[in-house]
């Protein structure tokens, strides 16, 4: 039997509520010999300038969790100040997750079976995105925006990357400052550099969240990463990276999250 890989977790985190709603659903899943739990959780705290300690648990569990800070840098250099400070405990692969998500029973055992199952040219394993829709009543337009998640492609909602290959590319690219983009623009970089990305069978539950009445505003911002991309992939970048057009609602749907997060702290 094949040795189980090891593997941490890192969540950018601006100490939203729902950070410790993802946390108990992480501390709720089961581990085995063949499922042995991450070598460490880290969060990083991508509050701006001199703030409480952030406050956070997993409840139940003797896991390592520790938090490091972000200085409100943005969650591309809140992930790379993340991985980077799991060199201690060199895990092979390192575990993003988004600090609003929800892991579903069974995530854990899932997702190191997508890791055992990736092969040594495989840089990267994504899951799949679920968002609920109400029952009760037909979705609102912003539902169904934030419900475009669910075909996005290398979303770091829910993405693991092995560390080699992101010590070969040197992690996120830190000029993309909103989560938008940065994404695609770390698979773009890790699949040129030799590295295949794979889709995982586990998933996640990315639940909607509240939007403001400024979330239009903000999310205009994520036009100059678009520019960004460009410049640093070419005219085609789109099709290469399997990102769709400018559509306002995919657009929302893809960076409302952390924006909307932005707005309100």
């Amino acid at each position: 039997m094949s040795r189980a890989p090891r593997w941490a977790i890192v969540v950018p985190t601006i100490g939203r509520p729902c950070l410790q709603a993802m946390l108990d659903s992480l501390a709720a899943q089961r581990t085995d010999d063949a499922h042995p739990a991450p070598v460490e959780v880290v969060l990083v705290d991508d509050r701006p300038g001199r703030v409480d300690p952030l406050t956070a648990s997993l409840p139940g569990v003797d896991w390592p969790l520790r938090v490091v800070r972000g200085y409100g840098r943005g969650p591309a250099a809140a992930r790379n100040r993340g991985w980077r400070a799991t060199h201690e405990s060199a895990p092979e692969w390192i575990s993003f997750l988004d600090d609003d998500v929800i892991l579903p029973d069974g995530w854990l055992s899932g997702l190191v079976d997508d890791l055992a199952a990736c092969g040594p040219d495989t840089g990267a394993t994504q899951a799949s995105i679920r968002v609920p829709r109400p029952t009760d009543r037909p979705p609102t337009d912003w539902e169904r925006n934030v419900a475009a998640l669910e075909g996005a492609d290398w979303a770091t909602a829910d993405m693991a990357y092995r560390r080699a290959a992101l010590e070969q590319v040197a992690g996120f690219d830190e000029r993309f400052p909103r989560a938008f983009r940065e994404d695609a623009d770390l698979a773009l970089r890790v699949r040129r550099a030799g590295w295949s990305l794979a889709r995982g069978a586990r998933h996640i539950i990315h639940p909607v969240r509240p939007a403001d009445d400024g979330v239009s505003l903000r999310l205009q911002a994520g036009n100059a990463d678009d520019a960004l991309m460009r410049r640093l992939h070419g005219p085609r970048w789109r099709e290469v990276a399997q990102a769709p057009g400018g559509g306002f609602g995919y657009h929302v749907a893809t960076v409302a999250g952390a924006l909307v997060a932005a707005g309100g702290a």
